[in-house]
Parts: structure tokens; sequence; C-alpha cells
């Protein structure tokens, strides 16, 4: 397990949903256009829901159609990591927490093509939200 998550693997289990735990620590996915972000306009920051690491900000976030929340850009470089992803017969970009390691979603190369070309499309079970003032 990474060094970054600030609990236990049964305090994990005891404090987030059964969905936020299969997701961030298992890569699971959960269904399209039933998370509660995927459809969410407020302004703020999108964090981790395990380490509270700030992860994506909602100025860019974008309907992608997808029905997971999508974003054209992490809120930092350093504010999660890529990895290759071989499962389920192809080959894509997972996104996980740069502090604490959680699954996040993947990285798509079908964003919007005037900002970066990319789509993050996240779970909105990976996520917490703090709206800005």
């Amino acid at each position: 397990m990474a060094t970054g998550i600030p609990e236990d693997d049964d305090s994990l289990r005891a404090r987030l949903t059964p969905e936020q735990y299969a997701v961030t620590r298992c890569s699971a996915t959960e269904r399209a256009f039933t998370g509660k972000y995927w459809d969410h306009h407020a302004d703020g920051t999108y964090t981790c829901v395990v380490c509270h690491a700030p992860l994506f900000d909602s100025d860019d976030k974008f309907d992608s159609g997808s029905g997971w929340p999508s974003y054209d850009r992490a809120l930092s470089a350093g504010a999660v990591t890529e990895h290759v992803d071989e499962s389920h017969g192809m080959r894509r970009i997972e996104v996980r927490c740069a502090r604490c390691d959680s699954h996040l979603g993947h990285l798509f190369p079908d964003g919007p093509r005037e900002t970066t070309g990319e789509r993050y499309c996240i779970n909105s079970a990976s996520l917490d939200f703090e709206a800005r003032d």
C-alpha cells in the first residue's frame, strides 16, 4: 500500500462507502450517470475521498457525455499519477491520486481540442468537493 494513505484498511472500510472503497482501493468503476458529481456544476475543488488531496478544479470540468465527471487537466502537475492499464483487453492510462495512490479513473485523448485535448474520466466515488467562497 502507498505510504500516503492516512488510515489502515479497516479504518478505510469503516469510513468509506462500499462503492468508494471498491473504486479507490480495488480499481472498480461506478456505473455511468450514477455518481453524485457527473452533473455537478458548483464552483470549487474536487479532492480525493481517501486523503483529501486537491485533484481537479471546477473550471476545468466539462460535459463529456460519458456519465462520469470529466476534466481537461489535473489541478497541478503533481496532483495525480498516470499508469499504463492493460486490463479488460485494452490499453488505457489509469489515473491515481499522487498522495495516497487511490484509483480515480482513466485518462483519454478525446477531450476538448480547444484546451488540452485530454479527458480525465473520474469516478464520483473517488471524489469529495470543497466549494469556493
